[in-house]
């Protein structure tokens, strides 16, 4: 809900919400009083955000009472200067205060316009809603979350393998006339690779020849560094073929043992067997081994009876 309290601003709170929003302002307090948002400060801006932040923000903080301080930034959005939205509520206020407050905010922030709050800090000491505090809110917004031990052993790997995308190449490895029969044979055990083959056979009485692409990758045999960079080359590598070589691609495989690479395997994968399709309605036939009784029809005004 838009104003859980009931609570709303004042038409001076909103004169200076919309000079404020032009930039007239650097920062703007608010209060409730009277179970109305009243203005409780204001200061224009005279240096930039970060000079003059402590010296407007913190003389207007009460130690003993909630209250909303609204602070520009000298960075805009599409829809005007970008703002940071402090909710200053003291460990040594009144508990009821604070829940007004608490219940209040959404009500502020929609008189003020949401677009235009960049950030929102909740604040119970002075440290909080300083300049440092700002900063170390920003720090900890931007800190990754933490790893799991799976995570980071990973990262680990990767930062000791020292992985450089722009210096690798995708180059041709072999051409060799390759039948179904001998393509096990091609796929390396130890080492990823990608394969594009001309299976050549009959389907449905048509003979064709089907460019299957093949990206054979042995499981962990391969560093994580090789893993990586395979599965991150694989699309470009078969748009480019597409797209550019105009070659259509029937079917694109992923697999780690050349093993499973037998005729009915691709021929499967190619031409997959379409679901069965429903048999037509059928009379349900008769009990087995007797007629059924038969069915005894009479012309108009046969009463059945022999003559």
């Amino acid at each position: 809900m838009s104003h859980q309290t009931g609570i709303q601003a004042t038409g001076e709170v909103k004169e200076i919400f919309a000079k404020a929003r032009n930039g007239e302002y650097r920062l703007i307090k608010v209060v409730i009083e009277n179970e109305k948002l009243v203005l409780g400060g204001s200061k224009r801006a005279a240096k930039k955000w970060d000079q003059e932040w402590d010296s407007c923000v913190l003389p207007l903080v009460e130690d003993d009472m909630p209250s909303y301080l609204l602070y520009r930034l000298d960075t805009t959005n599409n829809q005007g200067y970008e703002w940071i939205f402090l909710a200053w509520s003291p460990d040594h206020s009144p508990v009821r205060q604070k829940m007004l407050y608490a219940a209040t905010r959404a009500t502020l922030k929609k008189e003020f316009g949401g677009g235009h709050i960049k950030e929102e800090i909740f604040g119970t000491v002075k440290d909080d809603v300083s300049l440092n505090g700002y900063k170390k809110y920003l720090s900890s917004q931007a800190a990754p979350l933490p790893l799991t031990a799976a995570e980071e052993e990973l990262r680990q790997i990767k930062l000791s393998e020292e992985i450089d995308f722009p210096k690798e190449s995708i180059k041709l490895s072999s051409t060799s006339p390759t039948e179904v029969k001998d393509l096990p044979k091609r796929i390396p055990n130890d080492a990823a690779r990608y394969h594009f083959f001309l299976y050549k056979h009959s389907h449905e009485g048509d003979y064709l020849e089907s460019t299957v692409f093949i990206y054979s990758m042995p499981g962990y045999k391969c560093s994580i560094k090789e893993r990586m960079l395979y599965s991150s080359c694989k699309n470009p590598l078969i748009d480019t073929v597409e797209k550019n070589l105009g070659i259509e691609i029937a079917k694109k495989l992923e697999i780690d043992n050349g093993d499973e690479l037998t005729s009915d395997f691709l021929y499967e994968e190619v031409h997959p067997k379409q679901h069965a399709h429903k048999q037509a309605f059928a009379k349900p036939k008769g009990p087995t081994g007797k007629k059924g009784g038969r069915r005894i029809t009479q012309a108009p005004g046969d009463n059945g009876d022999d003559d």
